[in-house]
């Protein structure tokens, strides 16, 4: 079980606050609202791993939460969450992992930050705003919520 704050994030987490924690960030500017206060990642991105020989486990990349038949990447920016019995996220864009990801397993960036003729697809999940507090457990079934207006595809954070 996980305990969400609003305006924070979750309870205990070094990327909890209202302002940037990321240390980057914070010597850029460390007035910056936080968009990345909880960070929630796809169990499948885990199993094309393994096909690949890259053993990742729920929580070892630092995600919050771990969603299943979710397509949290196809998601639009501002999408709401609603998890467990009061917990409300709002999504904010694409995780943007870094070369330290490679530390936990070599070729790992090149997996999860693919280089394409378009751009880079991002496949380290997805950032979000804690709206409202609650706890969350494991099974917990997710709602998802589209915004109002039109769609807004999801960048990095």
């Amino acid at each position: 079980m996980i305990r969400i704050i609003a305006g924070q994030g979750v309870e205990g987490d070094a990327h909890s606050g209202e302002r940037v924690q990321h240390l980057s960030r914070i010597r850029t500017d460390p007035t910056q609202p936080n968009l990345r206060q909880v960070h929630l990642m796809h169990a499948e991105l885990f199993q094309e791993l393994a096909k690949k020989e890259i053993a990742i486990n729920p929580g070892d990349l630092g995600e919050n939460i771990t969603t299943r038949g979710l397509d949290l990447l196809s998601l639009g920016r501002d999408t709401l969450l609603h998890l467990g019995k009061a917990a409300v996220l709002r999504v904010t864009g694409l995780r943007n992992p870094c070369a330290q990801i490679d530390a936990f397993a070599p070729g790992l960036l090149k997996e999860v930050a693919i280089k394409t003729p378009h751009g880079i697809e991002r496949k380290a999940g997805i950032m979000c705003v804690a709206l409202e507090s609650g706890e969350v457990c494991a099974g917990d079934v997710i709602r998802v919520e589209p915004p109002n207006g039109p769609f807004i595809p999801l960048e990095r954070v």
